[in-house]
Protein backbone atom coordinates (compact mmCIF):
# COMPACT_ATOMS: atom_id res chain seq x y z
CA UNK A 1 0.00 0.00 0.00
CA UNK A 2 1.28 3.57 -0.92
CA UNK A 3 2.04 5.63 1.78
CA UNK A 4 0.54 9.51 1.71
CA UNK A 5 2.70 11.59 0.42
CA UNK A 6 4.78 14.04 2.77
CA UNK A 7 3.34 17.39 3.91
CA UNK A 8 4.67 20.50 2.93
CA UNK A 9 5.68 23.37 5.23
CA UNK A 10 2.70 25.67 6.08
CA UNK A 11 3.92 28.64 4.70
CA UNK A 12 3.52 26.89 1.38
CA UNK A 13 0.09 26.19 1.63
CA UNK A 14 -0.70 29.47 3.03
CA UNK A 15 0.85 31.82 -0.05
CA UNK A 16 -0.74 31.71 -3.30
CA UNK A 17 1.00 32.37 -6.52
CA UNK A 18 1.68 36.15 -7.93
CA UNK A 19 -1.50 37.15 -9.70
CA UNK A 20 0.29 39.34 -12.19
CA UNK A 21 1.95 36.24 -13.25
CA UNK A 22 -0.91 34.25 -13.78
CA UNK A 23 -2.36 37.30 -15.68
CA UNK A 24 1.35 37.31 -18.21
CA UNK A 25 0.73 33.60 -18.83
CA UNK A 26 -2.43 34.46 -19.96
CA UNK A 27 -1.53 36.89 -22.10
CA UNK A 28 1.67 35.22 -23.87
CA UNK A 29 0.58 35.02 -26.99
CA UNK A 30 1.93 37.33 -29.80
CA UNK A 31 -1.13 39.25 -30.70
CA UNK A 32 -1.91 40.65 -27.25
CA UNK A 33 -1.15 44.51 -26.34
CA UNK A 34 -0.33 43.79 -22.82
CA UNK A 35 -0.64 46.68 -20.12
CA UNK A 36 -0.16 43.95 -17.45
CA UNK A 37 3.95 43.50 -17.24
CA UNK A 38 6.34 45.59 -15.14
CA UNK A 39 9.07 44.70 -17.36
CA UNK A 40 11.47 47.10 -18.90
CA UNK A 41 11.64 47.39 -22.67
CA UNK A 42 13.92 44.58 -24.24
CA UNK A 43 14.35 47.05 -27.44
CA UNK A 44 16.41 49.80 -25.02
CA UNK A 45 18.71 47.26 -23.60
CA UNK A 46 22.22 48.09 -24.61
CA UNK A 47 22.99 44.64 -25.86
CA UNK A 48 26.34 45.60 -27.47
CA UNK A 49 27.59 47.09 -24.24
CA UNK A 50 26.78 44.40 -22.50
CA UNK A 51 28.03 41.92 -24.59
CA UNK A 52 31.67 44.16 -24.40
CA UNK A 53 31.38 44.21 -21.11
CA UNK A 54 31.01 40.08 -20.31
CA UNK A 55 33.61 39.81 -23.81
CA UNK A 56 36.54 41.95 -21.91
CA UNK A 57 35.68 40.01 -18.52
CA UNK A 58 36.01 36.98 -20.18
CA UNK A 59 39.45 37.81 -21.73
CA UNK A 60 40.95 39.50 -19.21
CA UNK A 61 39.71 37.89 -15.91
CA UNK A 62 38.41 34.64 -16.61
CA UNK A 63 39.95 32.95 -14.07
CA UNK A 64 38.32 35.32 -11.32
CA UNK A 65 35.13 36.15 -13.09
CA UNK A 66 34.55 32.56 -13.58
CA UNK A 67 35.92 31.27 -9.40
CA UNK A 68 33.60 31.68 -6.30
CA UNK A 69 33.27 34.89 -4.95
CA UNK A 70 32.65 37.07 -1.85
CA UNK A 71 29.13 36.83 0.05
CA UNK A 72 29.23 40.70 -0.11
CA UNK A 73 29.56 40.91 -3.76
CA UNK A 74 32.33 41.97 -5.66
CA UNK A 75 34.13 45.04 -4.57
CA UNK A 76 34.02 46.99 -7.43
CA UNK A 77 30.71 46.51 -8.38
CA UNK A 78 30.11 47.67 -4.48
CA UNK A 79 32.25 50.95 -4.94
CA UNK A 80 30.78 52.03 -8.03
CA UNK A 81 27.35 51.34 -6.87
CA UNK A 82 28.30 53.31 -3.66
CA UNK A 83 29.95 56.50 -6.06
CA UNK A 84 26.49 56.29 -8.03
CA UNK A 85 24.32 56.52 -4.71
CA UNK A 86 26.84 59.31 -3.32
CA UNK A 87 26.60 61.49 -6.13
CA UNK A 88 22.83 60.85 -6.37
CA UNK A 89 22.60 62.71 -2.88
CA UNK A 90 23.20 59.76 -0.07
CA UNK A 91 26.57 59.34 1.14
CA UNK A 92 28.01 55.66 0.78
CA UNK A 93 30.61 53.61 1.24
CA UNK A 94 31.44 49.98 -0.55
CA UNK A 95 31.37 48.21 2.65
CA UNK A 96 27.60 49.75 3.69
CA UNK A 97 26.26 47.61 0.50
CA UNK A 98 25.15 43.81 0.25
CA UNK A 99 25.29 42.78 -3.50
CA UNK A 100 21.75 40.05 -3.85
CA UNK A 101 20.28 38.47 -6.89
CA UNK A 102 17.89 41.02 -7.66
CA UNK A 103 16.21 43.19 -4.93
CA UNK A 104 13.57 40.65 -4.51
CA UNK A 105 16.62 38.82 -2.67
CA UNK A 106 17.30 41.46 -0.61
CA UNK A 107 13.86 41.96 0.17
CA UNK A 108 13.94 37.79 1.78
CA UNK A 109 17.09 38.31 3.55
CA UNK A 110 15.63 41.42 5.52
CA UNK A 111 12.46 39.03 6.05
CA UNK A 112 14.92 36.08 7.37
CA UNK A 113 16.84 38.65 9.26
CA UNK A 114 14.67 41.13 11.19
CA UNK A 115 11.33 39.66 11.80
CA UNK A 116 9.77 36.52 13.47
CA UNK A 117 6.20 34.52 12.62
CA UNK A 118 3.39 36.53 14.06
CA UNK A 119 4.97 40.15 13.97
CA UNK A 120 3.71 42.85 12.73
CA UNK A 121 4.29 44.87 9.26
CA UNK A 122 3.21 47.67 7.94
CA UNK A 123 2.69 48.06 3.82
CA UNK A 124 1.33 50.98 2.08
CA UNK A 125 -2.24 49.99 0.77
CA UNK A 126 -2.04 49.43 -2.24
CA UNK A 127 1.52 47.37 -1.79
CA UNK A 128 4.02 45.79 -4.06
CA UNK A 129 2.75 42.29 -4.75
CA UNK A 130 6.01 40.50 -4.32
CA UNK A 131 6.93 42.33 -1.05
CA UNK A 132 3.34 40.95 0.00
CA UNK A 133 4.42 37.05 -0.71
CA UNK A 134 7.73 37.47 0.45
CA UNK A 135 6.57 39.03 3.84
CA UNK A 136 3.41 36.66 4.15
CA UNK A 137 6.08 33.38 3.39
CA UNK A 138 7.94 35.04 6.57
CA UNK A 139 4.81 34.53 8.64
CA UNK A 140 4.29 37.76 9.54
CA UNK A 141 1.08 40.10 9.80
CA UNK A 142 0.85 42.26 7.60
CA UNK A 143 -1.15 45.50 8.21
CA UNK A 144 -2.05 47.87 5.61
CA UNK A 145 -1.13 51.73 6.07
CA UNK A 146 -3.85 54.09 4.01
CA UNK A 147 -2.57 56.05 1.26
CA UNK A 148 -3.85 58.80 -0.78
CA UNK A 149 -2.84 60.89 -4.05
CA UNK A 150 0.63 61.21 -2.59
CA UNK A 151 1.33 58.49 -0.87
CA UNK A 152 1.09 56.92 2.71
CA UNK A 153 -0.62 58.95 5.00
CA UNK A 154 1.65 59.70 8.33
CA UNK A 155 -0.95 60.40 10.63
CA UNK A 156 -2.38 57.33 10.08
CA UNK A 157 1.07 55.41 10.05
CA UNK A 158 1.18 57.68 13.59
CA UNK A 159 -1.80 56.09 14.87
CA UNK A 160 -1.07 52.51 13.66
CA UNK A 161 2.07 52.27 14.98
CA UNK A 162 1.09 53.70 18.39
CA UNK A 163 -1.85 50.48 18.31
CA UNK A 164 0.37 47.38 16.37
CA UNK A 165 4.00 48.10 17.55
CA UNK A 166 5.53 47.48 14.04
CA UNK A 167 8.67 45.55 13.33
CA UNK A 168 9.24 47.32 10.07
CA UNK A 169 7.66 49.14 7.44
CA UNK A 170 8.16 48.46 3.46
CA UNK A 171 7.82 51.09 1.10
CA UNK A 172 8.41 52.28 -2.16
CA UNK A 173 8.62 56.06 -1.98
CA UNK A 174 9.09 56.96 -5.67
CA UNK A 175 7.02 55.83 -8.40
CA UNK A 176 5.42 53.09 -6.69
CA UNK A 177 4.21 49.74 -7.80
CA UNK A 178 1.15 49.62 -8.43
CA UNK A 179 -0.09 53.38 -8.02
CA UNK A 180 3.00 55.21 -9.90
CA UNK A 181 2.99 58.04 -6.84
CA UNK A 182 6.36 59.62 -5.24
CA UNK A 183 5.84 60.36 -1.57
CA UNK A 184 6.60 64.07 -1.09
CA UNK A 185 10.00 65.18 1.04
CA UNK A 186 7.74 66.65 4.10
CA UNK A 187 5.87 63.14 3.97
CA UNK A 188 9.24 61.17 3.76
CA UNK A 189 10.65 63.12 7.14
CA UNK A 190 7.68 62.46 8.80
CA UNK A 191 7.69 58.52 7.89
CA UNK A 192 11.51 58.81 9.18
CA UNK A 193 10.42 60.38 12.36
CA UNK A 194 7.61 58.06 12.91
CA UNK A 195 9.61 54.97 12.69
CA UNK A 196 12.38 57.01 14.67
CA UNK A 197 9.64 57.51 17.89
CA UNK A 198 8.05 53.91 17.81
CA UNK A 199 11.65 51.93 16.78
CA UNK A 200 10.74 50.23 13.46
CA UNK A 201 12.67 49.74 10.76
CA UNK A 202 11.99 51.00 7.41
CA UNK A 203 12.77 48.94 4.43
CA UNK A 204 12.82 52.06 1.78
CA UNK A 205 12.63 50.29 -2.25
CA UNK A 206 13.52 52.41 -4.69
CA UNK A 207 13.74 50.14 -8.03
CA UNK A 208 12.42 52.90 -10.19
CA UNK A 209 14.38 56.50 -9.19
CA UNK A 210 16.25 57.00 -11.54
CA UNK A 211 12.99 56.73 -14.33
CA UNK A 212 12.17 60.22 -14.05
CA UNK A 213 10.67 62.07 -16.59
CA UNK A 214 9.47 65.43 -14.94
CA UNK A 215 9.27 67.06 -11.66
CA UNK A 216 12.05 67.21 -9.43
CA UNK A 217 14.12 64.30 -7.29
CA UNK A 218 13.16 64.03 -3.81
CA UNK A 219 15.53 62.77 -1.26
CA UNK A 220 15.26 59.16 -0.17
CA UNK A 221 14.29 58.35 2.83
CA UNK A 222 17.05 56.98 4.39
CA UNK A 223 19.05 60.18 3.84
CA UNK A 224 16.49 61.83 6.82
CA UNK A 225 18.82 62.07 10.24
CA UNK A 226 15.91 61.01 12.33
CA UNK A 227 15.81 57.41 9.69
CA UNK A 228 19.96 56.96 9.18
CA UNK A 229 20.03 54.21 11.89
CA UNK A 230 16.81 52.50 11.01
CA UNK A 231 16.33 52.29 6.70
CA UNK A 232 17.39 49.95 4.57
CA UNK A 233 17.56 50.85 1.16
CA UNK A 234 17.01 48.23 -2.07
CA UNK A 235 17.90 48.98 -5.51
CA UNK A 236 18.28 47.14 -8.16
CA UNK A 237 20.46 47.66 -11.98
CA UNK A 238 17.39 45.62 -13.57
CA UNK A 239 15.26 48.82 -14.39
CA UNK A 240 18.71 50.18 -15.69
CA UNK A 241 20.83 47.42 -16.87
CA UNK A 242 18.95 44.30 -17.80
CA UNK A 243 16.69 41.88 -15.46
CA UNK A 244 18.11 39.06 -16.47
CA UNK A 245 21.42 39.62 -14.45
CA UNK A 246 19.24 39.49 -11.48
CA UNK A 247 21.59 41.90 -9.69
CA UNK A 248 20.05 44.03 -6.82
CA UNK A 249 21.80 45.47 -3.41
CA UNK A 250 21.00 46.49 -0.09
CA UNK A 251 22.50 49.94 1.91
CA UNK A 252 22.28 48.66 5.49
CA UNK A 253 23.32 50.06 9.19
CA UNK A 254 26.77 47.72 9.97
CA UNK A 255 24.58 44.91 12.74
CA UNK A 256 21.58 44.40 9.85
CA UNK A 257 24.15 44.08 6.57
CA UNK A 258 26.40 42.00 8.42
CA UNK A 259 23.06 39.72 9.59
CA UNK A 260 22.23 39.75 5.83
CA UNK A 261 25.12 38.66 4.59
CA UNK A 262 24.88 34.98 6.87
CA UNK A 263 21.60 34.92 5.67
CA UNK A 264 22.64 35.43 2.06
CA UNK A 265 25.44 32.64 2.92
CA UNK A 266 22.98 30.15 3.90
CA UNK A 267 21.04 30.63 1.20
CA UNK A 268 23.11 30.62 -2.09
CA UNK A 269 26.93 31.72 -0.97
CA UNK A 270 26.79 34.66 -3.12
CA UNK A 271 25.21 36.39 -6.25
CA UNK A 272 27.20 35.65 -9.50
CA UNK A 273 30.23 36.31 -9.97
CA UNK A 274 30.63 36.60 -13.61
CA UNK A 275 27.61 38.63 -13.66
CA UNK A 276 28.69 41.24 -11.12
CA UNK A 277 32.15 41.44 -12.79
CA UNK A 278 30.57 42.09 -16.35
CA UNK A 279 28.48 44.65 -14.38
CA UNK A 280 31.10 46.20 -12.99
CA UNK A 281 32.65 46.66 -16.17
CA UNK A 282 29.52 48.01 -17.83
CA UNK A 283 29.65 50.77 -15.24
CA UNK A 284 33.27 51.42 -15.62
CA UNK A 285 33.33 51.52 -19.35
CA UNK A 286 30.12 52.44 -20.96
CA UNK A 287 28.04 56.18 -20.70
CA UNK A 288 24.97 54.68 -18.28
CA UNK A 289 23.63 58.33 -17.76
CA UNK A 290 23.17 58.58 -21.78
CA UNK A 291 21.84 55.18 -22.19
CA UNK A 292 19.18 56.17 -19.13
CA UNK A 293 18.70 59.51 -20.83
CA UNK A 294 17.60 57.29 -24.40
CA UNK A 295 16.02 54.98 -22.34
CA UNK A 296 13.83 58.26 -20.32
CA UNK A 297 12.98 59.69 -23.46
CA UNK A 298 11.32 56.49 -24.93
CA UNK A 299 9.20 56.23 -21.90
CA UNK A 300 7.80 59.46 -21.47
CA UNK A 301 6.96 59.70 -25.18
CA UNK A 302 4.95 56.16 -24.01
CA UNK A 303 3.43 57.61 -20.76
CA UNK A 304 2.17 60.49 -22.62
CA UNK A 305 0.48 58.32 -25.46
CA UNK A 306 -1.26 56.51 -22.53
CA UNK A 307 -2.38 59.44 -20.75
CA UNK A 308 -3.62 61.33 -24.44
CA UNK A 309 -5.64 58.35 -25.08
CA UNK A 310 -7.05 57.37 -22.17
CA UNK A 311 -10.05 59.34 -22.19
CA UNK A 312 -11.32 58.17 -25.39
CA UNK A 313 -10.28 54.79 -23.76
CA UNK A 314 -12.07 54.61 -20.28
CA UNK A 315 -15.29 54.32 -19.24
CA UNK A 316 -17.55 57.24 -18.34
CA UNK A 317 -16.53 58.51 -14.80
CA UNK A 318 -13.17 56.93 -15.04
CA UNK A 319 -10.48 58.51 -12.69
CA UNK A 320 -6.39 58.06 -13.29
CA UNK A 321 -3.48 59.57 -12.17
CA UNK A 322 -0.07 61.41 -13.94
CA UNK A 323 2.88 59.94 -12.37
CA UNK A 324 6.32 61.77 -13.29
CA UNK A 325 8.13 58.51 -13.91
CA UNK A 326 8.74 54.95 -13.33
CA UNK A 327 6.62 52.49 -14.99
CA UNK A 328 2.71 52.77 -13.96
CA UNK A 329 -0.49 54.67 -14.34
CA UNK A 330 -3.13 53.44 -11.51
CA UNK A 331 -6.45 53.76 -12.61
CA UNK A 332 -9.73 53.66 -11.28
CA UNK A 333 -12.99 53.04 -13.16
CA UNK A 334 -16.68 53.94 -11.79
CA UNK A 335 -18.32 52.69 -8.90
CA UNK A 336 -19.69 49.36 -9.00
CA UNK A 337 -17.79 48.37 -11.66
CA UNK A 338 -15.02 45.42 -11.40
CA UNK A 339 -11.85 45.19 -13.20
CA UNK A 340 -11.15 41.53 -12.23
CA UNK A 341 -14.35 40.53 -13.77
CA UNK A 342 -14.12 42.85 -16.78
CA UNK A 343 -10.60 40.89 -17.46
CA UNK A 344 -12.05 38.45 -19.17
CA UNK A 345 -14.04 40.00 -21.34
CA UNK A 346 -11.30 42.40 -22.16
CA UNK A 347 -8.84 39.63 -22.73
CA UNK A 348 -11.06 38.53 -25.79
CA UNK A 349 -10.07 41.59 -27.27
CA UNK A 350 -6.30 40.89 -27.33
CA UNK A 351 -5.41 43.47 -24.88
CA UNK A 352 -4.81 43.04 -21.06
CA UNK A 353 -4.52 44.97 -18.13
CA UNK A 354 -3.96 43.92 -14.24
CA UNK A 355 -6.76 44.75 -11.76
CA UNK A 356 -5.92 46.22 -8.97
CA UNK A 357 -7.66 44.34 -6.04
CA UNK A 358 -4.47 41.97 -5.28
CA UNK A 359 -2.29 44.57 -4.53
CA UNK A 360 -4.37 45.34 -1.56
CA UNK A 361 -3.66 44.06 1.93
CA UNK A 362 -6.29 45.65 3.54
CA UNK A 363 -10.08 46.08 1.84
CA UNK A 364 -9.50 45.70 -2.05
CA UNK A 365 -10.81 48.28 -4.43
CA UNK A 366 -12.59 46.23 -7.18
CA UNK A 367 -12.58 49.55 -9.38
CA UNK A 368 -8.88 49.34 -9.45
CA UNK A 369 -6.27 48.63 -12.08
CA UNK A 370 -2.50 49.14 -13.01
CA UNK A 371 -1.49 49.71 -16.46
CA UNK A 372 1.93 49.50 -17.86
CA UNK A 373 3.25 51.62 -20.41
CA UNK A 374 6.94 50.98 -20.97
CA UNK A 375 6.81 47.58 -23.52
CA UNK A 376 4.77 49.03 -26.30
CA UNK A 377 5.63 51.84 -28.88
CA UNK A 378 3.12 54.91 -29.11
CA UNK A 379 1.61 52.90 -31.79
CA UNK A 380 0.76 50.17 -30.16
CA UNK A 381 -0.35 52.24 -27.08
CA UNK A 382 -2.85 53.98 -29.08
CA UNK A 383 -4.07 50.64 -30.76
CA UNK A 384 -4.48 49.16 -27.25
CA UNK A 385 -6.75 51.31 -25.75
CA UNK A 386 -8.61 51.20 -28.96
CA UNK A 387 -9.21 47.71 -28.32
CA UNK A 388 -9.44 48.32 -24.46
CA UNK A 389 -12.57 50.81 -25.71
CA UNK A 390 -14.17 48.06 -27.59
CA UNK A 391 -14.09 45.72 -24.97
CA UNK A 392 -16.10 48.22 -22.31
CA UNK A 393 -18.06 48.79 -25.19
CA UNK A 394 -18.56 45.39 -25.15
CA UNK A 395 -19.36 44.36 -21.74
CA UNK A 396 -21.83 47.26 -21.51
CA UNK A 397 -20.11 50.48 -19.79
CA UNK A 398 -19.73 53.66 -21.93
CA UNK A 399 -16.23 55.34 -23.16
CA UNK A 400 -15.94 58.40 -21.29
Amino acid sequence: MKSAEPPLAARANSVGSSPVRDILALTSRPEVISFAGGLPAPELFDAEGIRAAYDRVLAEEAERALQYSTSEGDPELRAVTAARLTARGLPTEADDLLVTNGSQQALTLLTTTLVEPGDVVLVEDPCYLAALQALSFAGTRIVAVPTDDQGIDPAALEEIAVRERPKLLYIVPTFQNPTGRTLPAKRRRAVAEVAQRHGFWIVEDDPYGELRYSGEEVPWIASAPAAADRTVLLGTFSKIMAPGMRLGYLRAPGRLRRACVIAKQSADLHTSTVDQAAAARYLRDRDLAAHLSTVRAAYRERRDALLDSLPEAMPAGSRWNHPDGGMFVWARLPDGLDATKLLSVVIKHDVAYVPGAPFFAGTPDPASLRLSFTTHSPEEIREGLRRLAEAFATAGVSAS
